[in-house]
Order: C-alpha cells, then structure tokens, then sequence
C-alpha cells in the first residue's frame, strides 16, 4: 500500500496496514481475511439493530457520567443514529459466518462507529486514543449480550412486515372469497371428485390458514422480547455497572418503540437460544400453508385446456423456449422455492441452537443469518404471491360448471333427497352409459329440472348442512 494512503492500527496479534479513509479496522481487516466463507455480508437489518443497542449503550453510558466530554458524546451518538438509519452500511463488511459467536460483526461495528465519530469530531480516522472501538463504543458490553440482543430486536422488527404482507395477502383472498362465492365447483379429496363446493369457499380457507399464520407471527414477539443485554460475557455482568446493567435494556425499548425486557435470569438467557427454534417453527408453518396454497393454485390453473383450468393465474412472462404459448404458473413456483428454502433454514436453526456449549452459543451468526433470511424471503414471497398473482387472478366459470355436470360427484348433492342406495344406482348407471347425473335424474323423473339446479345452487352449497 502507498504509505500516504494507509494508516496502521495494532492488535494484540500485530499491526496492519489499513486504508487511511477506511472507516473499519484491524479486527475487521483479520475478519475479512479469515472468513472467505458465505462470500456476502451481515445482513444489513442485524447492523441496523446494532446501531440501536450500541446507541442506547452510549447513552447510558453517557447519564453515568461514563462519557463526560460533551461532544465527544454526541459524536459517538450520531454515529450510532447513522449506523441505525443503514447510512454507514458499506463499511460493515464482514462476512455473515465467522467464527467467536459473532465478535466480528460487533468489532466492525465498534470500528466503524468509532471512526465516524472521529471523523465527526475532525480527528484522523484511527486515532482510538481519542475515541477507542473497545474502550468507548463496547463499554460495559461483549459480544455475547449485543449480539443476541440486536438479533432479536431486527428480526421483531422483520417480523411485524411479515405480519404486515400476510394480512394484505389473506386479505387478498377475503376479496376472491367474495368474488367468487357464486361459483360452483367440484371439491376434490386424494385428488379424486369427492363433493361440491364453492371457489369462493376454497379463497375463505386460504384466507384463514393465512389468518392464523399471521397471528402466529404476531405473537413472535412475546418470544423475543426478553434480552440479555447487560449480562456481557456470560449474563453475570461481569465489567459493568448495576446501574447500566438495570437501565440500558429499558433505553433501547425507548429508543425501538418494542417491547424489549431485560431477562430475569441474564445467565440463562446468554446461554440457551431455544426462541429462535420456536419462532423459526412458526416461519416453519408459515412456509408450509403457502406452499399449500400455491400448490392448489397450480393444479386448479392446470391446462389450460387439457387441465383443471378453473382459475387462470395473471400473465407474467413466456413459458417455454420450445413451445409456443405456454404460459407457467412462475409465482407460485417461485412462492414454493422461498418456503422450501425456509423450511430448510429451520432445520439449519435447530441444529444450530442445539449445538451451543455450556455458557453461550457459538453457532449465533448461522442463527442469525438463516433466521432474517428465512423472515425476509417470506416477506418477499407474500409480497409477490398478493401483487403479481392473487389480486389478478380470475375463474372460468364455464369450466367449473362443466366439471360439475360432467362429474359423478355430483350425486352428493342429492343424497338427502333420494338417499345412499338410489343414488349409488344411478352412479352407476351414468358410468355405464356415459351419461350425466343430471341427464339420468331428469330422465326418471326424480327430480324436476328446478328442484335439481336448487340442489347444486350456491345457496345450497354453501349453506352448512341440511
């Protein structure tokens, strides 16, 4: 490096040369060299949640008279404020996974905001005499209790857009439920006809499988409210004062606006990181009702003329470079993806979670990177699957009564009035003699044509019961 151009920190490995403008430092620099390993950054919402708990730090930290230069206190906190509003994210460049239970990610951090604040102050970027990364920006902290605390405050954070895009997707569906109430169509079990229902009674239970998603979701919170931070290395507070200890987790609620709460037991809560199991079974469920869902889509969109063809998806794209006009159900298919690969985040949690040793995890970043990952790629899921899919999609009518008609499944409607065995008669004769249910009643004169329509009427399917 031009020496001009480089400044040179110690560590107590060695020294390093660094960028003279770079706003990390050596911690940083050993990180980067040591963790060539997902080849892409901390997620950008974990550095954001740390800028949070590093400013409630400093400004405890600043009450207890712990920063008594007045100006060297706002420094440090307007480089926390930036470093939580995502403006000083192109200096934390640390690797997602990395090994000492994220110490990396909270050292480029410290580095960082330590070198803002310098800057801030007019001072050469380095000069931690002044402004130190350990000394001033970790003060009565470790790893151990920011890390999972700004963990947990990001992914609260996540979570309520995810509840956000649940809702406007259930609701998405309450809209089709309404839409298409008075359409009649053949309800299927095993993939085999089976009774009569409604596509706007198919569109009601996606909805509410969605509904109780998202009060899942909802209640992610309660789980994640609880914090260690103040416990430092092992929740026994060891290197720093009661007073901040009692009073820093109640600043960063403030400063959130969440309902964060400092953990009874600091030791335990260090230890143990079973929350992240639970929450990451509920993105687990999550997961599993939208690819429910998008599979039942496809199916009912198959054809369009050899399929089901009782819905049509929106068009959003050719579907084959081979064969021209075929147009493939691409959000669902890609709504699938996204779940199948949360669903293999959570297995990658659990084994995580359960690997931790004694006193602390030290799988945390691997917690952390699958969890925002998994919350994050629902988020976009359920954005795409309301917006390029629900919303514009449309029945054929036509079809569905088609399929009524020409099933036998429609026998199930008139049970009650011409019993089991009749029924199952009749059943058999329109297979034998390839005629409908309709025309075979209507033929013998068990019905009247009135009679028979009222039974397969929406009104009559839909109402439950007799």
């Amino acid at each position: 490096m031009d020496k001009a151009k480089t400044r040179v920190e110690t560590d107590q490995i060695g020294s390093r040369e660094l960028p003279a403008d770079a706003l990390y430092g050596i911690h940083t620099l050993r990180a980067l060299e040591n963790f060539p390993i997902a080849c892409r950054k901390v997620n950008p919402e974990l550095v954001k949640a740390y800028g949070w708990v590093k400013l409630a730090c400093a400004q405890i930290n600043r009450k207890l008279a712990y920063f008594p230069d007045a100006q060297k206190a706002d420094a440090i906190e307007q480089a926390c404020h930036e470093m939580a509003s995502g403006l000083l994210m192109d200096a934390v460049l640390v690797d997602a996974l990395q090994g000492g239970a994220g110490t990396s990610t909270n050292m480029n951090v410290n580095e960082v905001i330590a070198n803002r604040a310098l800057q801030l102050l007019g001072k050469p970027l380095g000069s931690y005499q002044l402004i130190s990364p350990l000394n001033d920006i970790n003060r009565h902290q470790s790893t151990n209790d920011t890390y999972p605390t700004a963990l947990k405050l990001a992914a609260i954070v996540q979570l309520h857009h995810l509840e956000q895009w649940v809702l406007e997707l259930q609701e998405a569906f309450q809209q089709k439920e309404k839409a298409f109430s008075n359409i009649v169509k053949i309800g299927r079990t095993q993939l085999q006809d089976a009774v009569l229902t409604t596509l706007g009674r198919e569109m009601a239970a996606y909805a509410e499988a969605l509904n109780r998603d998202r009060w899942r979701i909802y209640k992610c919170e309660e789980r994640l409210r609880v914090v260690n931070l103040g416990g430092t290395a092992i929740g026994s507070g060891l290197g720093a004062p009661r007073q901040f200890i009692f009073q820093v987790t109640d600043r960063l609620r403030e400063l959130t606006n969440t309902s964060l709460a400092r953990a009874e037991n600091l030791m335990e809560n260090t230890q143990n990181t079973d929350v992240f199991i639970e929450v990451s079974g509920i993105l687990k469920a999550c997961a599993g009702t939208l690819i429910k869902i998008a599979n039942d889509l496809r199916l009912m969109s198959s054809g369009p003329d050899a399929g089901f063809g009782e819905i049509n998806l929106p068009v959003q794209q050719a579907g084959s470079s081979i064969m021209p006009g075929k147009v493939n159900p691409v959000i669902p298919e890609a709504v699938i993806q996204a779940s199948t690969q949360v669903m293999g985040n959570d297995q990658i949690i659990a084994q995580a979670a359960a690997s931790g040793n004694l006193e602390l995890n030290h799988l945390m970043p691997l917690i952390a990177d699958k969890l925002l990952e998994s919350i994050q790629l629902l988020q976009r899921a359920t954005s795409i699957f309301s917006s390029k899919c629900i919303h514009g999609l449309t029945a054929n009518p036509e079809k569905c009564r088609q399929h009524v008609l020409n099933s036998t499944a429609v026998i199930t409607a008139v049970v009650a009035e011409l019993g089991y065995e009749k029924c199952s008669q009749i059943t058999q004769r329109a297979k034998a003699t390839n005629q409908t249910i309709r025309e075979l009643i209507l033929k013998e004169k068990l019905l009247s044509p009135d009679e028979f329509d009222t039974l397969i009427s929406p009104e009559r399917v839909n109402k439950l019961g007799f």
